[in-house]
């Protein structure tokens, strides 16, 4: 894949990409999360945080991607790459089939591509403030852009233990969790996110629509 950085442009194979469930900083309000999606029979995690393991062909760049059926939907996450000894900081979209995560997470994360944004920062440089930096996504609904999601990743558990609770390897990427979505998770054929630094003003930006095509029995 290809990134942008600070400095110079990055590119790297990824050969690991998990995406990190059950992220959530606050222990009762993870559990909360959990009764709420067990009453709409979403299985509940064998441990928390969970790391799932993904294949890397779902990592994309694009401005549009292809799911089957209407129910799916995108979530912001922080997006850790591991490459040439050092860590990069982006940010991703978690798209996720809605209607399958009652069936099973795994396969819900699975079947849908993985929308990541074309720049990174360098860990080490936002280190000393990654809880100040801002996440927000905003979905289009009747033709106008709503809030979806709005934090900062002080709500996220510390993303270098992370980083070390999957033991990360080399040439590796991680999406490590999200935050709640503001009015309930629905989907939207047009999915924007951004990742902020209020330091610096710096931002990352992630945008792509949704292509739902038909389920045929």
């Amino acid at each position: 894949m290809q990134f942008e950085t600070e400095t110079a442009p990055i590119s790297c194979h990824i050969g690991t990409f998990i995406v990190a469930g059950w992220t959530g900083r606050d222990a009762k309000a993870v559990q909360h999360h959990i009764d709420e999606l067990a009453a709409l029979g979403v299985p509940a995690p064998s441990a928390t945080p969970l790391f799932y393991r993904l294949g890397t062909s779902l990592l994309c760049q694009p401005n549009r991607i292809d799911v089957l059926g209407e129910d799916t939907s995108g979530e912001a996450e922080p997006f850790i790459v591991r490459t040439d000894g050092k860590l990069w900081l982006g940010l991703g979209s978690d798209h996720t089939d809605r209607r399958l995560e009652a069936v099973s997470v795994a396969a819900s994360k699975q079947v849908c591509p993985k929308p990541v944004a074309k720049k990174l920062w360098s860990f080490e440089s936002v280190a000393d403030r990654l809880d100040e930096l801002i996440l927000t996504s905003e979905i289009l609904e009747d033709d106008d852009w709503v809030p979806y999601q709005s934090g900062t990743l002080a709500s996220i558990k510390p993303l270098a233990d992370l980083v070390v609770a999957s033991d990360l390897p080399e040439n590796a990427a991680m999406m490590c969790g999200t935050l709640p979505a503001i009015g309930g998770v629905r989907p939207s054929r047009h999915f924007r996110a951004k990742l902020e630094d209020p330091i610096t003003g710096e931002t990352i930006l992630l945008d792509y629509e949704t292509v739902a095509l038909p389920i045929v029995a």
